[in-house]
């Protein structure tokens, strides 16, 4: 993995690993991101409240993105667009970590997980820069 190279504790879930919920120390994740194609999926961004990190589907777990499979509108597709890209960007800018939220998974199967850097939320980023708002519980359209 030269180079999306990232350092990370992992446990053994039945028999899969998985990357560890506690809270980390340090930021120690890190990887080179691009847009998620066809085919299989092992790092990459999906849009722009979710990711692939080394095979694990990873769901920012504080945010909602507007939404791109399908887009229920120009606007919608416009933002998610935008999400997308800056979520890519933020996760490309250098180490980040990974903390679990009261849910471990979604009924997708994702990891629902907080992300950080130095700290600070890159959930709060995206909501303060307008491409995101605070999940909460429930989804509300993005064409009004």
């Amino acid at each position: 993995m030269a180079a999306g190279i990232y350092a990370a504790d992992h446990y053994q879930v039945g028999d899969r690993r998985t990357l560890a919920a506690a809270t980390p120390a340090a930021d120690t994740l890190r990887a080179t991101f691009p847009f998620c194609g066809d085919g299989r999926r092992g790092t990459c961004v999906v849009d722009g409240d979710t990711f692939w990190l080394s095979g694990e589907k990873i769901r920012i777990a504080d945010i909602d993105t507007p939404e791109l499979s399908p887009p229920r509108c120009e606007a919608e597709r416009v933002k998610g667009e935008a999400a997308k890209h800056r979520l890519r960007e933020l996760l490309n800018a250098g180490p980040f970590s990974l903390s679990a939220s009261a849910r471990d998974e979604d009924r997708y199967g994702r990891k629902l997980r907080a992300v950080t850097r130095d700290g600070r939320s890159i959930g709060d980023t995206l909501i303060a820069e307008g491409l995101a708002r605070r999940w909460d519980g429930a989804r509300r359209s993005w064409c009004d």
